[in-house]
């Protein structure tokens, strides 16, 4: 399996990061269990979750899927050098009180992850969101006693914009805190124009390891949905008629013309453009069966070439004029 440098962090990971927003969720925990298995079986070595997954179910209170993990490795302890764990905190658990990154919460939430993932150190943690009530300073301060202690060994942001990113860079440097090596943006072929452009040049630029979430657009980019009638086909759909535009019909021919003419799935098409596009490290991507897994396996094999990227750069042009969307 290729092996990326993960930025600055030190990590190399493979091209593809396992999603645990699943775990807890869509699929139990001895599902979640043969998913992990699987993956690291076949060469895979990342996987990234949050604390707060999933604590919009009903009946789930957050940190199921940290907890599963957790539960995971304390089963097969031999796992735990094979695979590097990426969580995230500061995201709003629904209950007003745990949230943000203010120093002490930092520190508590840290401590929780740790407890449930059953590890004594974190690989990379991220901060889920940005936070404007508290400073760089404090964040990366806490951030910087944390490591000093070893219980988070890299650190990243996840849906900062470029401001945001390039200020908590420049403290960084300015105060000699730790500094973010990675960046957790939106990122697909319909999702384009929040990372694209000042971010994405930003990350190439200080040379940030980049995982991308969403990266298959809730589902939108496999193409098994076309309009409306298509929506029942998965509990998302509801949140995939957005991507039912004309533009989103472009993205969806290309990429099912590039997959005939690779045997492939349109998916892994969309997961190969983001592996080989410029300041993209590797994209999240979920599995809650052994068949989605090892399409992901093939998606991380799958070499695109140049004719094949610009006809999918085309179709998903950002300047593309949005249409109505279709019936």
């Amino acid at each position: 399996m290729e092996q990326r440098l993960l930025g600055k962090t030190g990590f190399k990971i493979a091209p593809v990061v396992l999603g645990g927003n699943v775990f807890g969720w869509t699929i139990d925990e001895k599902r979640s269990f043969e998913i992990l298995d699987a993956w690291v079986d076949a060469g895979f070595n990342a996987v990234d979750t949050a604390d707060i997954y999933s604590a919009w179910v009903n009946g789930n209170k957050g940190g199921e899927s940290e907890t599963i993990i957790g539960h995971w490795l304390q089963t097969r302890p031999d796992k735990r050098d094979k695979i590097l764990i990426f969580t995230k905190g500061g995201g709003d658990f629904g209950d007003n009180k745990r949230k943000g990154l203010a120093a002490g919460y930092i520190r508590l939430a840290v401590e929780a992850s740790l407890k449930r993932l059953n590890i004594e150190a974190i690989d990379l943690y991220q901060s889920h969101f940005p936070d404007e009530s508290v400073s760089d300073e404090e964040t990366l301060g806490a951030y910087k006693d944390l490591m000093k202690e070893g219980k988070i060994k890299a650190i990243g942001a996840s849906n900062f914009n470029a401001e945001q990113l390039a200020h908590a860079l420049k403290i960084s440097e300015e105060k000699g805190l730790p500094a973010y090596q990675t960046l957790q943006p939106e990122y697909n072929l319909y999702d384009r124009d929040s990372y694209d452009g000042a971010l994405r040049e930003l990350c190439i630029k200080k040379g940030l390891g980049v995982i991308t979430y969403f990266s298959l657009a809730s589902g939108f980019l496999s193409g098994k949905y076309h309009s409306k009638a298509d929506l029942d086909k998965s509990p998302r759909g509801k949140g995939i008629e957005k991507y039912l535009t004309e533009r989103g019909m472009h993205i969806i021919a290309a990429l099912e013309k590039t997959a005939q003419k690779h045997n492939a799935k349109p998916a892994e098409v969309a997961l190969a453009w983001l592996i080989a596009r410029e300041g993209v490290t590797a994209p999240i991507a979920s599995a809650t069966n052994l068949q989605q897994l090892q399409s992901l396996q093939k998606a991380a094999t799958l070499k695109l070439n140049a004719s094949d990227i610009m006809l999918l750069d085309k179709a998903s042009a950002p300047a593309r004029e949005e249409a109505t969307t279709m019936a």
